[in-house]
């Protein structure tokens, strides 16, 4: 779900980013009012102008709502999905006595986080 949320907040805010682009800034109104054809582009003279603030702000509003979600959705606790999160289970007690003489096959000491135990089978 998280990466669903990150993928559809990307594409948004590539969509604002392009929107906001396309926009012509309010310095571009006087060149219209003397004659410089924008009232034959697609939208009509005003009209791209609404379309486009309408739609800037449409999406505006789904990237807080998603910036929201993700946010949201980070936070919670999640469950352990991959080997290297999982802590490594402590080392069976030895019963017995102690001899001077360390078995062949016994492996160097290490510290309790450095290296998983594996089980002898």
């Amino acid at each position: 779900m998280h990466s669903i949320l990150l993928i559809v907040h990307i594409l948004v805010a590539a969509a604002l980013i392009g929107l906001v682009l396309i926009q012509q800034g309010k310095g571009a109104d006087m060149g219209a009012a003397f004659g410089s054809g924008a009232s034959n582009t697609v939208f009509g003279s005003r009209g791209s102008a609404s379309f486009l603030t309408r739609a800037t702000a449409f999406l505006a509003i789904v990237f807080f709502v998603l910036t929201g979600l993700l946010a949201f959705s980070s936070t919670q606790k999640r469950e352990i999905k991959s080997v290297t999160e999982l802590v490594a289970p402590k080392a069976p007690a030895t019963s017995g006595a102690k001899s001077d003489s360390a078995p062949a096959d016994s492996a160097p000491k290490t510290k309790p986080g450095d290296v998983p135990i594996v089980p002898d089978k």
